[in-house]
């Protein structure tokens, strides 16, 4: 993985930073992008990747280049102390405890007649697929009713 310091804006007090950022693997796949640096907080502006992300890769992006950009923009210290780059996922109990929370944000948006799933994604602060894969476990538990009727062998519609 490299990072590299691309420019600066500079705008009153404050400055922004862009840094190009590369992760190559050992079987030729590759991720370039573009992260911002603005007072203290991190975005990223552009990813390109070779062969594309899953959305559950996207998603992990930020964990796998933390660390060296941290480091490549000093924000790796902080006050005499390690500072560490968050994410705004809010932390989810696993297990069980989890599967009544989605069944409970996926109820009470059905109740208010918002996408039960987009509610679960902000709840759980996972993207659509793995909010999906929670909600078919609280499924799977009992925790909501099925999907679809099952329809007996050789019923016809």
């Amino acid at each position: 993985m490299s990072v590299r310091h691309a420019w600066d804006v500079r705008e009153g007090d404050f400055t922004t930073s862009w840094y190009d950022v590369r992760l190559a693997f050992a079987d030729g796949a590759r991720v370039d992008a573009l992260a911002v640096v603005s007072r203290d907080r991190v975005c990223l502006e552009d990813v390109r990747a070779q062969p594309a992300l899953s959305l559950d890769d996207l998603s992990a992006l930020g964990d796998w280049i933390e660390g060296p950009l941290a480091q490549a923009c000093g924000l790796g210290e902080r006050d005499g102390g390690p500072s560490v780059l968050r994410h705004a996922r809010p932390a989810w109990p696993p297990g069980r405890e989890g599967q009544r929370r989605v069944a409970q944000e996926y109820r009470a948006a059905q109740e208010r007649g918002a996408d039960p799933v987009l509610a679960v994604m902000g709840a759980t602060g996972h993207g659509r697929r793995r909010s999906l894969r929670l909600i078919g476990l609280a499924r799977d538990a009992g925790l909501l009713a099925p999907r679809r009727a099952r329809r007996a062998p050789g019923q016809s519609i």
